[in-house]
């Protein structure tokens, strides 16, 4: 029977190895312990005003002359709400949970304010120690609430931005069957274009989202676990795929649905946007964000089906990556329909970023199995550039 302890200095049997792998942890421990009880920090809180950072996630209108601001304390320290500023006058609010609020805390404050449709209202938050924070609503406009009527029209909107497109995508399948394999190639070389555009749009979309994370939550660190994530994940994920090939090239069915999910990913966060557009009553933004989608996610339907172009898969495995492509925007439109969060928002924008990186290499490593010249034939490059101008094309709609 083997013995879990190391031998010591002289022979004899020594500590087991799990109290080893402990130690380091159990000693630092109580040195954090001893660090909060001894608190060699109270000198200069006692000199220096308290570190107050609270955020306004968002503020709501559930019913005509009730406001709900939505906030969180991303700050070091705890913060106390001492009163609300609306449109420079002082009101009167409850709150769902004691005034002050522990670090990384969450609290809605309701309000009895006559706020009026479509107009400008600016919300103030004064803490205990005189600090403000503030925020500007645009467009005031009744919430949208989770029932059957707006449960439906964000479901369609995902529907039209994503699941339709996405499909629409898919019927290049039949064409590409038809033509040369060197033309088959030119469109996986523009699938990588089309990708290529999607993870620096994904990675702009995520800065965005990320400038409104409060402090606390750290949001570099959610984009790098995001990302990375979503690489190692998708790279596990692949090297599970059957047919793979020499050099370590996924089959082109596997490539295919990796590439599904990380449109899918990507366009959770496209349905997010839309959501949260039409929840704050910016429609003519909400409408122009489901045509310039709509158009990109045909092009992406494109990219699915490249590379089985040389295969005969089941007709369930187009439905299956159109699924996996198309539906999360639903899911998006609802979430940010009802409760955006940009917390979450820039971590699903990041883990769609990081999928897209890593399925722009197992494209390239697909094209390079049967194809040694790679992307970089005249005919191949050319196909990567135009996937390029044709996901910039796109976007103008979206930025319309």
């Amino acid at each position: 029977m083997s013995d879990d302890r190391p031998a010591g200095p002289k022979g004899r049997p020594g500590p087991p190895r799990w109290v080893l792998g402990l130690l380091p942890l159990a000693l630092l421990a109580g040195l954090v312990a001893f660090f909060f009880g001894a608190d060699p920090t109270a000198p200069f809180r006692a000199a220096f005003p308290p570190v107050e950072d609270l955020t306004i996630d968002r503020v709501s209108f559930p019913e005509r002359g009730i406001m709900r601001v939505h906030v969180v304390n991303g700050g070091p320290e705890a913060v106390t709400i001492a009163q609300v500023v609306v449109d420079d006058a002082y009101w009167r609010f409850e709150m769902d949970r004691d005034p002050t609020l522990p670090r990384l805390a969450r609290a809605t404050l309701s309000l009895d304010y006559p706020w009026v449709e479509g107009e400008v209202h600016v919300v103030r938050i004064v803490t205990s120690t005189g600090l403000t924070f503030d925020r500007e609503v645009a467009v005031a406009t009744l919430s949208p609430r989770p029932n059957a009527r707006y449960l439906t029209t964000f479901g369609l909107l995902g529907v039209y931005a994503g699941v339709i497109p996405v499909l629409l995508g898919l019927l290049w399948y039949p064409f590409l069957r038809r033509i040369d394999r060197k033309w088959i190639h030119f469109y996986l070389s523009l699938t990588v274009g089309l990708l290529a555009f999607l993870a620096v749009d994904a990675f702009e979309d995520t800065l965005q989202a990320s400038a409104l994370v409060p402090e606390g939550f750290q949001a570099a660190g959610l984009i790098a676990v995001g990302v990375i994530g979503a690489i190692v994940g998708l790279r596990a994920i692949g090297n599970f795929g059957r047919g793979r090939g020499e050099g370590g090239a996924s089959s082109g069915l596997t490539v295919a649905y990796l590439i599904a999910t990380s449109i899918g990913l990507h366009n959770l966060g496209e349905g997010l946007a839309i959501g949260a557009a039409f929840s704050l009553g910016e429609i003519a933004l909400g409408s122009f964000l489901v045509i310039g989608f709509a158009l990109h996610n045909t092009t992406e339907g494109l990219a699915i089906v490249a590379p089985v172009a040389e295969k005969r898969p089941a007709l369930r495995h187009f439905a299956f990556m159109g699924g996996l492509a198309g539906l999360p925007t639903v899911l998006g439109a609802w979430a940010g329909g009802f409760s955006y969060s940009p917390t979450l928002a820039t971590f699903f924008l990041a883990l769609g970023a990081g999928a897209i990186l890593q399925v722009i290499v197992e494209v390239t490593r697909l094209v390079r199995k049967s194809w040694p010249r790679g992307l970089f034939t005249p005919l191949n490059a050319t196909g990567l550039l135009l996937g390029l101008l044709v996901m910039y094309g796109t976007a103008l709609m979206v930025t319309a």
